[in-house]
Order: C-alpha cells, then structure tokens, then sequence
C-alpha cells in the first residue's frame, strides 16, 4: 500500500547528472550538510565490513575561528561599576564635558564554534586508531584557524602509525597537498599508509572524470574492502532530493572554470536540465 501511495502522490527522484562530482552540490547553501551526509554513509558503508576486527567511529574537532579583518571584542581585565552605583558625592559645582563625536551604533563580529566531522577505524581489540578517514571542508583550504587546527591534527597523523585518508572535493581554496610541479586539478583524495610514508597515493581528478575508488588501508595483512565515493556521493543525491532545489540554468558556485564551462552546459542540455 505504501508503495501505491508513493506512486500516486510522490515523483521518481533524478540521479545526478555528472559522472564525477557534482559541481553544484558544492555550495556552501549545501556542503555542511554534504559533508555530514558523506561521513554517515562512509560510516554505514564500512562498519557491516570491517567487522569483527575493526569498528568505524564518527569523531568531531571542535575550535573557534574568526575572519582575519574583522575586530573580536573582548571582556576587559577588570569590570567597569556600573555608573549609578552608589558613590561619594561629587561636588555639586563640577561639570559634566560632553562626547565631541556622536557615538553610532555598529555591529561586531562574534567568533563562531566549528565542528567539524570525521571518522576513525579503530581496532577492536586495542582501541587503537589504525586509519583516520577526512573530508576536507572550505575552512580547512582557506587561510585561519579552521586551516590551522586541521593541519596540526594532520601533522600527528602523519607522525604516527596511523593511516591517513583525506578526500578533497571542493574546487575553491588552497589545496592540502600539493602535486609536483604545482600541477592543478579540480579532486584530490590522498591515502597516506604509515608502513609508506613518506610515500603515498594520491587520485588526482577533475570535474569530468569520476571520482575513483580506492582501498581503504588497514593493518598490513588484513583485506581492505573497496571505498567508491562516487557511489556513495550519488546516493545521498537521490536520498537528499538535491534535484528540487538545484536550478541548473544557473552557474555553479564557486565559479567553475573557463574549460569547464562548455563541457558543463553540454551535458546539462543533453538532459534537458538547462534551456
């Protein structure tokens, strides 16, 4: 019956038309939810097939940031007394200057609290962090704390024997790692095994192509089950229905690149999602 009901009232959802990474959903209107959508899946993906030696865990980095030209107002040292607070009595003869300027009224900017998501294989038997699992967010590319507070946490990672999975899907920011020879590409998704280092894997990809899969590292030894992010990122497409708030006769944002652009509209008007 319910399935009648569906037919009847709801409509058929649309995949998503790219076969990479849609550039759309990388508005900041939807990344926060993207990105939590993301890091549940990976979650709901991984657990049923890493046990029982390992178990995935959902962990959150939480700091506060500000941006960099803006004034942050602080609680001074000591309190001011309030002005009718009772007192000596001044001397009734004494006058009282007046402000020269007129004071106007403006707004402050208030530091604000990130929390951001990420995830970590940890094995069962000694609760150790085998791999740390991170999806970039566009604080962590631009220059400030959110910059800062995910790079240190980087630095321990890649100081350990910890595993280090990083998936950058934004093409706006200053990437993490940088290719040789300052080469540029829209993706990068970076696998830093620690029986490696300081070599690693990086999948270096751009709008037009999908997003790879790539064996998610465990302990030397053990069967590494196959993590497709493009599935996944298509799922949450369809389960999110980013098909009825998505116009797209308008340009993505940010901004896609010139290259892009014929490309983009090509495959948009092939299926009828753009006049």
């Amino acid at each position: 019956m319910s399935e009648l009901n569906y037919q009847v009232f709801g409509s058929v959802a649309m995949a998503s038309p790219f076969p990479g990474m849609n550039p759309y959903l990388e508005n900041p209107l939807f990344w926060s939810e993207i990105h939590n959508l993301l890091i549940a899946a990976i979650f709901r993906h991984l657990n049923p097939q890493l046990r029982p030696k390992y178990k995935v865990a959902i962990e959150k980095r939480v700091y506060q940031t500000i941006d960099e030209d803006s004034l942050l107002v602080g609680v001074a040292d000591v309190a001011v007394q309030n002005t009718q607070q009772k007192s000596s009595p001044e001397p009734a003869n004494i006058a009282v200057a007046s402000p020269s300027v007129a004071a106007v009224t403006v707004d402050v900017t208030m530091p604000e609290t990130i929390r951001e998501t990420y995830l970590e294989v940890r094995d069962i038997a000694t609760q150790e962090v085998v791999t740390t699992i991170e999806i970039l967010s566009p604080k962590n590319k631009r220059p400030g704390e959110g910059r800062n507070a995910y790079t240190k946490k980087r630095l321990q990672v890649l100081g350990s024997y910890t595993n280090l999975v990083e998936i950058d899907l934004l093409r706006d920011g200053k990437p993490i790692q940088q290719l040789q020879n300052n080469l540029q590409t829209d993706y990068r998704i970076l696998v830093s095994r620690a029986s490696k280092r300081p070599k690693a894997d990086l999948y270096a990809f751009n709008l037009p192509n999908s997003i790879p899969a790539f064996p998610l590292p465990l302990r030397e030894g053990d069967t590494e089950p196959l993590l497709d992010i493009q599935i996944l990122i298509c799922e949450l497409y369809d389960e999110g229905n980013y098909d009825l708030v998505i116009d797209y006769n308008q340009e993505p944002v940010p901004a896609i690149s010139a290259e892009n652009l014929g490309w983009l509209d090509t495959v948009l008007k092939e299926q009828g999602l753009r006049n």
